[in-house]
């Protein structure tokens, strides 16, 4: 696997998705979405962990968490309207755990129609 690749193809979706940070209309495929999901899920998560060394560490990660809300679900919304969904269907992700796992099973979905 090539990481250089892979590392470019992140930065230059994180550029995409910051650009159109509040546009929830249109669509995004499943690669532009979770080209976005897990290395934000990732860095938060190594955030958490470092937490436990020094506490800075919480802070940052709420900070980044915060920051990158409007445009995690905006690109959330685009990939559920790609699989024929409403946006307001986040809304599930109020619910504990559940709500959670409903969610990644719909943006897991292939696209739908046009």
């Amino acid at each position: 696997m090539d990481f250089n690749a892979l590392s470019a193809d992140v930065q230059k979706n994180a550029r995409h998705i910051l650009n159109n940070y509040a546009n929830f209309d249109g669509r995004a495929g499943l690669r532009e979405f979770w080209l976005w999901f897990l290395p934000l899920l990732v860095l938060c998560l190594l955030l958490q962990g470092l937490g436990q060394i020094l506490s800075i560490f919480y802070l940052l990660s709420g900070l980044i968490s915060l920051a990158l809300a409007i445009p995690s679900l905006a690109v959330g919304a685009r990939r559920l309207h790609d699989t024929g969904r409403s946006g307001w269907l986040q809304l599930l992700l109020l619910i504990p755990v559940a709500g959670l796992l409903v969610m990644v099973y719909f943006w897991a979905q292939p696209s739908g129609k046009a």
